[in-house]
């Protein structure tokens, strides 16, 4: 891979031309807690805020007789384009599901200006991604993956060029986020196996894992897009080539509520604004734990695209994970004072955040939607014990995620 990293070191020294390197920041608060050195290379500081524009500026660099590139993305690959067809001089046609939300368009446009079109086509992003080369194909435009070129993943590459070169040394273990595999590929091409690694996915779209125990690149089933940046339903071939013999011991999977606690942790103890994919490697140290102890070890945290209509579903994604939050239906007697009875039960830190009657056609019952809220865990338990002894009738939907789906 002697090739590989001058080309990385090559692209890198190039990139100075347009941004400076993100920071690389040990982290107190972290290491205090995990009792080792924790440093963030706070990819989310880059002008897109996301290390995507690394890849993209790497790509367009060489190709430097392309006058059009075309790219399908609905986040952080869209906007690294923007800016670097905006740099260059060049035109780009950007392809984004009609559901992309108004503010992901409006940041692209932004960094794009003049320089790019942007087509929202299909509903979903396999139609978005089948227009985008159709189109490519038809106006002999340069079509730019987001993972899947090894341009792309040289690029990348630079992240960990730079690592070394602030970090002064090979750290002991990196954790790296895995979407479609461009990043991770391309820092273990670089870096080689000098050092330990962590290869982290959120629970809803772990391609990695799931081409690791096929042996090859496979199609998730169902991919959970709420950690849109790193929710990918299939890993590239050749970032897969690059990563097939990382083992699945090296991997972690994060459930995206858990990861919910992290976001709003470094937002209110650090002020780290990160979107959810952006905050995997630093919710993966509370499963590493005693094995990172004494350690230096950096995180990438890959970007941090937050739109902040998003911090209420995030808040109850949290609250849920730590039990702090509960959803239940409650079959309450119609009879005067049956409600009373019921809010009677409620302790000092129980809040009622959401009642609803559901069904009141029964003469003798109807069905309530209720959330309640709680300063511990643990009072779930005291309340629920005494419904039941009271002869209350209820069913605990919290973490049904279908009926949640209909009714909550």
């Amino acid at each position: 891979m002697t090739d590989f990293a001058q080309s990385a070191r090559d692209a890198t020294k190039a990139m100075r031309e347009v941004f400076p390197p993100t920071p690389l920041l040990r982290n107190a608060h972290l290491s205090e807690r995990y009792d080792a050195d924790i440093y963030l290379k706070r990819e989310d500081l880059s002008p897109v805020r996301s290390y995507k524009l690394r890849g993209a500026f790497n790509a367009m660099r060489k190709r430097p007789d392309a006058d059009l590139f075309v790219c399908a993305s609905a986040g952080n690959h869209a906007q690294g384009v923007a800016y670097m067809c905006k740099h260059f001089g060049k035109q780009g046609v950007i392809f984004m599901p009609v559901t992309t939300p108004q503010q992901k368009i409006q940041k692209t446009s932004m960094f794009g200006g003049d320089s790019i079109e942007i087509r929202l086509t299909g509903d979903y992003f396999d139609d978005t991604l089948a227009s985008a080369q159709a189109f490519c194909a038809e106006a002999g435009g340069h079509f730019l993956s987001p993972f899947d070129d090894e341009d792309v993943i040289e690029g990348q590459a630079s992240v960990a060029v730079e690592v070394i070169e602030q970090l002064g040394r090979m750290p002991d273990h990196f954790v790296i986020p895995v979407g479609g595999g461009g990043l991770s590929a391309g820092m273990l091409s670089y870096l080689g196996t000098e050092c330990q690694y962590t290869f982290v996915e959120p629970a809803g779209g772990a391609c990695l894992r799931a081409a690791l125990e096929a042996g090859k690149p496979v199609r998730l089933e169902h991919v959970n897009t709420f950690a849109d940046g790193a929710a990918v339903g299939q890993i590239g071939q050749k970032t897969f080539a690059r990563l097939n013999g990382v083992g699945l011991a090296n991997t972690l999977t994060i459930r995206e509520d858990r990861l919910c606690t992290t976001i709003l942790e470094m937002l209110n103890v650090e002020g780290i604004v990160l979107e959810p994919a952006g905050a995997l490697s630093v919710d993966a140290l509370q499963d590493l734990g005693q094995s990172i102890k004494g350690r230096t070890v950096v995180c990438v945290t890959t970007g941090g695209n937050f739109d902040f209509e998003r911090l209420p579903e995030v808040k109850e994604r949290a609250q849920k994970y730590l039990g702090l939050k509960k959803y239940f239906i409650l079959r309450l007697p119609q009879r005067p004072g049956a409600l009373k009875d019921f809010l009677n039960f409620l302790g000092p830190e129980d809040d009622i955040a959401r009642f609803e009657y559901l069904k009141k056609s029964a003469r003798n019952y109807g069905s309530v939607l209720i959330g309640i809220e709680t300063g511990h865990a643990t009072n779930f338990d005291r309340l629920f014990s005494q419904l039941d002894a009271a002869g209350f009738t209820f069913q605990d939907i919290t973490d049904d995620d279908l009926l949640s789906q209909f009714v909550i």
